[in-house]
């Protein structure tokens, strides 16, 4: 989880062991957090993955401080394990404080998280690229009927909904039809839901979804 997809991450993990008594572990999406749930993967201890802020690939794409490497997306695909991924925190490339952010970005739509992190808007080629990342680690998979892409046209974080600063519905529909063509005829279920990614109806949504992909092994 992100700041910015914080609630729905929190209602999902309720919904999950209230409601289906799962144990239930919460990977920050800060680089470390990212490659920690991939090895644990990999070792065969996670049974399912609920992706939901896939943050860390706009990182790896534009070059931010918070990738968690080419291998993100990878292990559980491989795996074969229940997915259900989303978009989450997408619509943002972090950096340090604002006279980090390299020579390309300066000028862009940007926002001061904090005095020591700085959040740039990606534009619509770089969110082109960032789809056409995850569609690539997606399309790989083992089980392509274990995986549900969910794709929140709310908006993808807190800072993405009308009203705030990242708002940018025309961006948001680039990251959501690129996902769909590049994934088209690749056997994976993509899902679009109107309501926003910190919604608790979606994220209920998104608990139950992988609560039935678990139940369907």
């Amino acid at each position: 989880m992100f700041g910015v997809t914080t609630p729905g991450v929190d209602c999902i993990r309720k919904r999950l062991e209230e409601g289906y008594g799962w144990e239930v572990y919460v990977f920050h999406a800060t680089g470390a957090g990212g490659k920690a749930m991939e090895r644990l993967v990999r070792e065969g201890m996670l049974d399912a993955v609920v992706d939901l802020t896939t943050s860390e690939v706009v990182d790896e794409v534009m070059g931010g401080v918070l990738s968690a490497g080419p291998e993100r997306l990878v292990a559980a695909a491989r795996a074969g394990i229940p997915q259900v991924v989303s978009v989450g925190a997408c619509d943002m490339v972090n950096f340090g404080p604002p006279d980090t952010v390299p020579p390309r970005y300066q000028g862009r739509l940007s926002y001061e998280h904090n005095p020591t992190v700085t959040l740039v808007r990606p534009n619509a080629e770089e969110t082109r690229q960032i789809a056409r990342f995850i569609a690539e680690k997606l399309r790989a998979c083992a089980a392509p009927e274990l995986i549900r892409l969910v794709l929140p046209t709310g908006g993808i974080s807190m800072i993405d909904t009308p009203g705030q600063p990242f708002h940018d519905p025309e961006v948001d529909e680039v990251l959501f039809s690129t996902l769909e063509k590049e994934l088209d005829g690749s056997g994976i279920s993509i899902v679009r839901d109107p309501r926003d990614i910190n919604d608790p109806e979606f994220a209920v949504s998104v608990a139950d979804m992988m609560a039935r992909l678990m139940k369907s092994l």
